[in-house]
């Protein structure tokens, strides 16, 4: 079965700012960096030497330094990033089916 979850397509806001109101710091003039975009599926392939190895798979946090995010790891390269799907503003995945009810085949005497 199918899950699909509203995730957002990215704010408008160029500029955060605190609680009382003052500038906090600036976010980048593009929504694209090295042709990713936050939001973004991609799949990590990270060679064995380097602090985040491993194969990640997940929704990619863009950086204007290129030090990505994808899913729960930080500091991935954008160069060990491969695009599986554009941010469209939804997240997909598929639902676990839940087992069967297990049947007794015994008899009650």
């Amino acid at each position: 079965m199918l899950r699909i979850e509203a995730t957002g397509r990215g704010s408008h806001c160029r500029t955060k700012v605190d609680d009382s109101g003052f500038p906090r710091g600036y976010l980048t003039r593009r929504k694209r960096i090295r042709g990713f975009s936050t939001g973004d599926l991609v799949r990590a392939v990270v060679p064995a030497h380097l602090k985040t190895a491993g194969v990640h798979t997940g929704r990619v946090v863009v950086r204007a330094s290129g030090s990505f995010g994808v899913g729960k790891v930080d500091g991935i390269n954008a160069k060990y990033c491969v695009l599986l799907q554009r941010a469209d503003g939804y997240a997909y995945g598929q639902l676990a089916r839940p087992d069967p009810p297990a049947v007794n085949n015994e008899r009650n005497n």
